[in-house]
């Protein structure tokens, strides 16, 4: 992993387009995310997008003004003339890094007239589109790399022994469903299933427990082969971007059926992504060390081990969750923030979950999602779901209309949101993640 800062991260930069220099902007001119959109009333397809601003640049259209001049600038610009990021997460770094430089010189407000001329001809405010999935995802993972995720859980199930043997010692995770991954915005069928109280029968009916976790996911660029690993060094080149995700969980249905083998339909019926990617290279000034493992946790094995990732593995990346009741939206009240945390506090790093996920010859391709699981922080305040703020509904949440929650209820949304922040760089944003719960359907 090298850290390249560039032009592209300047703070003092600023852009014609005025949204963009706001200082709450999750969008400015160092952010530059990839993301797929279909404008609204409109028969169209989808076309890829790159965010500035409240607006969105149309990039499949901005080819015909003929501003791509180089080959490898050209080659990246080419791949976006698609309906997902796949092709252009194939190409790699060097491909993406070219794109991002010369979209940053022509929405610079050192931009020459011609190119914000021919630019502004393809400019969409967020407003006018629908936002998609940003990939065609083949294969989704999901990890476990919160140690204080972990620890909280499991102190739950296993008062006096909260970690099982293996945690400190490989990245855990298992294969998600990918058909049920969802755009930010996707209303939330409650789902059904097996659950059992204490020693009763089972039953079948809606879940009780339906929980979200605050996660963040990272895309797959560079593949490799079938049979062929890929080592620690080169996992950074690897990696795409990051987004949202809030890996919707069913905890009564999950309690029931996860033993021996691990999730199940309690994970299945929707995870929920936010739209817009943001690159390793815009995330480059805001890497941090990798989690400092407490004195006598065991070192990572070799293969999990690489100095420039001990050095900058980890990502300072502030999240928030927050909870929307319908009896708030009726009293025009804002959401109430339930949870606070930080990337960096993640016990294994994107690398090492990359590499793990490799390491026995799977395939991963352009487009495969990778999530962190549920970021959690040491603190109380810092719990990424409701089954360990609530401590699995023994102590419920009061929301500012006085309502208490144990897990969600009908009509509840859920909103996830991120930013990196640092002294001396420009704030930079994933926007948001949503969905709204809708009631069970009949059983069957």
């Amino acid at each position: 992993m090298k850290i390249i800062l560039d032009e592209t991260h300047d703070p003092k930069a600023q852009s014609w387009v005025e949204s963009a220099n706001a200082p709450n902007s999750d969008f400015p001119l160092q952010n530059l995310p990839f993301g797929v959109f279909r404008r609204r009333h409109a028969a169209t397809h989808p076309s890829v997008g790159v965010a500035i601003g409240d607006h969105v640049l149309d990039l499949a259209a901005l080819q015909t003004e003929k501003l791509f001049s180089d080959e490898i600038t050209q080659q990246a610009a080419e791949a976006c003339a698609s309906s997902s990021l796949n092709a252009l997460m194939s190409l790699g770094t060097a491909s993406r890094q070219a794109l991002r430089r010369r979209l940053h010189s022509i929405l610079r407000d050192n931009a020459t007239t011609a190119a914000r001329e021919a630019v502004s001809r393809h400019l969409i405010s967020q407003s006018d589109v629908e936002m998609l999935l940003p990939a065609a995802v083949g294969d989704y993972s999901d990890f476990y790399a919160s140690i204080f995720h972990a620890t909280n859980v499991g102190k739950l199930f296993r008062p006096d022994n909260p970690l099982l043997p293996n945690y400190k010692h490989i990245p855990i995770g298992y294969h998600g469903r990918a058909s049920s991954l969802v755009a930010t915005g996707t209303k939330i069928r409650r789902p059904s299933g097996q659950t059992r109280a204490d020693d009763a029968p089972p039953k079948f009916g809606p879940t009780k427990s339906l929980d979200y976790e605050l996660e963040v996911g990272f895309f797959v660029s560079a593949p490799n082969n079938l049979g062929e690993a890929i080592p620690i060094a080169d996992a950074a080149g690897h990696l795409f971007g990051i987004c949202l995700v809030n890996d919707w969980s069913a905890r009564d249905i999950q309690a029931w059926e996860y033993q021996p083998l691990g999730p199940f339909l309690a994970k299945s019926f929707a995870t929920t992504l936010s739209p817009w990617v943001v690159t390793m290279e815009a995330l480059a000034p805001f890497r941090v060390p990798a989690f400092a493992r407490p004195e006598g946790d065991p070192a990572p094995l070799p293969y999990l081990l690489d100095d420039t990732d001990q050095q900058h593995g980890g990502l300072d990346l502030s999240l928030e969750v927050s909870l929307l009741s319908a009896k708030m939206r009726d009293n025009n009240l804002p959401p109430a923030i339930l949870g606070q945390s930080n990337f960096r506090d993640m016990y294994w790093t994107m690398s090492q979950m990359l590499t793990h996920h490799a390491s026995n010859g799977c395939n991963l391709r352009p487009g495969d999602l990778l999530a962190s699981g549920t970021v959690s922080g040491a603190d109380k305040t810092a719990r990424g779901c409701l089954l360990e703020l609530t401590e699995r509904g023994k102590y419920p949440v009061t929301l500012p209309t006085g309502e208490q929650r144990k897990f969600l209820e009908d009509s509840d949304e859920v909103i996830l949101r991120g930013f990196c922040e640092r002294p001396g760089f420009r704030r930079i944003g994933l926007g948001s993640c949503q969905g709204q719960i809708l009631p069970a359907n009949p059983n069957p």
